[in-house]
This record gives C-alpha cells, structure tokens and sequence, in this order.
C-alpha cells in the first residue's frame, strides 16, 4: 500500500463502492481499479443491468463484485445494490467514467466529519455545460424548481456521485425504477430534514467508445412526472391546494359574467356555463379539502420515516474508533 492509501484508510470502517452499470465496457475496468486506488479497504460492487456488451467480465477483471440485476432502470438497480451490500458507508458512482475516483476519500471524509447521511458530489459547470445544450437547460431548470417544490438542501440534485451512512441506505424506500432515483434520495432528505451536505468536484466527459444512455426529452418528462409524484407524496396541501386554486380561478371566470349578467337581467341565459363554474367551485372545495386531509396523513408517513431512519445506528459497526477516524479525515 503506498502512502496515499495509508492516508486515505479508514480506520473501523467497512466502505463499500457501488457502481450501477449498463453497457460500461469502455469505462468499467478503469472505474473499478481507481476506486480500489483510492479506497484499497473498500468492497467494490458492480451491479449490471442487463448489459448487451463486456461490462461485467470486464468489471469481475478489474476485481469489483459483479451482481446482475434483470429490472431494466437505474432505480431498480439501486434498490438493489441498497438491500444486498451491508457496510457502514457507502460510495456510490456512475460506472462511465465521469465521476474521479481519486475524490472519493474526500467525500467520505466530509461525511464522517461532518456527521452528515449523505453527501453529494456536486458537478462544476454542469449547468453551464452538461455534455448537450438540453442536458444543461434541464439541469439548471430542474434544480430551480426542486428548490423552489422542496428546499434549498441541494444545488445539484441530479449527481450521481454520492456518499451515504448506514442508516440512510438501509432507510430509503427507494420507489424509483429510472434515472429520477437521485431526485428521490434528494427528496427523502429534504423531507426528513436529515443532515447532508454538499462537495463541488470536477466533472469530466464519456471517453471515446462510450455513449450516453440518456434521452433530453423522454427522461425530462420522467423527472416532471417524479416531481409531481412526490410533491403529492410529501406535500400534498402544496399539490392540491394549486389545483385547487386553478379550479376556482377557472369558476370565478366562467361565472363572473354569468353573474354580472343575474344581476342586471334577473335572468340566467347561459345555464351550462353556469353549471359548469358550480362544478368547478365544488371541485376546487373538495381539492382543498382533500390536500388538507392528506397533509395530516403524509406528516404521520414523515414520522414512521423518521422513527424507521433513528431506529438504525449511523454505522453499522462500533464508534469506538470514531475519535481516530475524525482525526485521520482532519488530517486528509
């Protein structure tokens, strides 16, 4: 072991890399042994997802852990990789080559240091430029509109390099079967108010050989769709009470004139227009009252969540070492 990896050893931590894969050949091999590198007492997994090309010879090569996982979709794959692997943290990245290995010991450290439950591995410029001109509008829409739906927790809500404790992974519900899995883990955070925090790393391009599996348009929608989900999931007073107040805006519209026009005549000349605005009043009242009903019911979710993430230790084994490995991260 040279001393780079002296320095970035954990004592009385077990470490486990996960790496979700889907036709990773050209990169793999690469991701597996710089992790190895940089975390040498780390167990590594690479869960491949019904690959068509050489990813898991490739990745059992490099000496990762290789599990197959027949549900096609990122989610799937992390629900996965979360109830199998036991470790007391856990590291996780994209098996394309983006994210650095090398960094992961920093991430880890920030994690113990700052007794957080995850931490994100934030991407510089991906904002700016996230490999396409539609990759980057999204990213900078999305991250918006999460912190305007649920908080100011995350800056970066679509990285998939990201370092967990014990008993958030063992605690996430993991619901997500695609790629909006990070937005879920970033969700569940905010929700329960848990302690996270934030690193900003370099961000680097797919080699050549490598392509992207992802579609601007198809996983936008996918990611809108998971927004509204969990908006009424986690804060379904919010959700209906806008729908709601589309309704009545909608009635107050079509019967205002309707009205205006009782008022003068003492006639009612256009009567589905009339009933139309009713039914859509009523339907605004029984929104309002559905959202208040489920706000009740989702804060008695949020409480089971909680208790369920307290009742598990931070790390899976003894905090006898703690003080040695806080003095081992200070000094990385």
């Amino acid at each position: 072991m040279n001393d780079t990896a002296k320095h970035h050893a954990f004592p009385g931590l077990t470490i486990a890399v996960l790496v979700p894969c889907y036709n990773e050949e050209a990169t793999v091999a690469d991701v597996v042994s710089g992790f190895a590198e940089a975390l040498p007492q780390a167990s590594i997994h690479v869960y491949d997802n019904n690959s068509s090309d050489l990813t898991a010879l490739k990745a059992r090569q490099a000496g990762a852990l290789v599990v197959r996982e027949a549900r096609q979709g990122k989610g799937h794959v992390v629900r996965r990789m979360f109830a199998d692997v036991e470790a007391d943290l856990y590291v996780m990245a994209d098996g394309d080559g983006t994210y650095r290995p090398e960094d992961a010991p920093l991430l880890v450290a920030t994690l113990i240091t700052e007794r957080a439950d995850m931490v994100v591995g934030t991407r510089a410029g991906v904002s700016a430029d996230a490999g396409r001109a539609g990759h980057a509008f999204g990213n900078r829409l999305f991250n918006r509109l999460y912190t305007g739906l649920f908080g100011r927790d995350f800056t970066d809500i679509f990285s998939g390099y990201r370092v967990f404790s014990y008993r958030f992974v063992k605690s996430f519900p993991a619901v997500s079967g695609g790629f909006e899995i990070e937005t879920e883990m970033s969700v569940h955070a905010s929700q329960l108010r848990l302690p996270v925090a934030e690193v900003e790393l370099p961000y680097g391009r797919r080699p050549a050989g490598s392509a992207s599996k992802l579609s601007t348009w198809r996983d936008g929608a996918r990611i809108l769709a998971m927004f509204a989900m969990l908006l009424k999931e986690t804060r379904p007073a919010r959700f209906f009470g806008a729908l709601a107040a589309l309704a009545m805006i909608a009635s107050l519209m079509l019967g205002a004139p309707v009205l205006a026009e009782y008022a003068m005549t003492g006639l009612v000349p256009r009567m589905p227009t009339w009933i139309l605005a009713v039914g859509l009043g009523v339907t605004a009242l029984m929104l309002a009252a559905t959202g208040l009903i489920l706000d009740s019911v989702a804060r008695g979710r949020a409480e089971a969540k909680r208790m369920a993430y307290l009742a598990l230790p931070p790390v899976r084994s003894s905090r006898a070492d703690a003080p040695r490995v806080a003095a081992v991260t200070r000094a990385a």
